[in-house]
């Protein structure tokens, strides 16, 4: 898929059910390509009350030819 498409593909796909009122997370993705996954799953545990997301990735996918 390509960024717009995969940006497309995970709105809305996540949800936190428990609260998150204060928490500071950290989330760690094996391979970010575009970070669509990443921003939607930061956005689930904001609206759970995070305080603070913080993102880290083992490894960078180059989409395309992409920099």
């Amino acid at each position: 898929l390509d960024r717009r498409a995969r940006r497309a593909n995970v709105r809305g796909a996540f949800h936190c059910a428990e609260p998150m009122d204060g928490a500071n997370i950290l989330v760690i993705d094996d391979v970010m390509t575009t970070g669509a996954t990443l921003e939607q799953v930061a956005q689930a545990l904001r609206l759970a009350g995070a305080a603070q997301v913080i993102n880290r990735v083992v490894a960078r996918a180059n989409l395309h030819g992409e920099e």
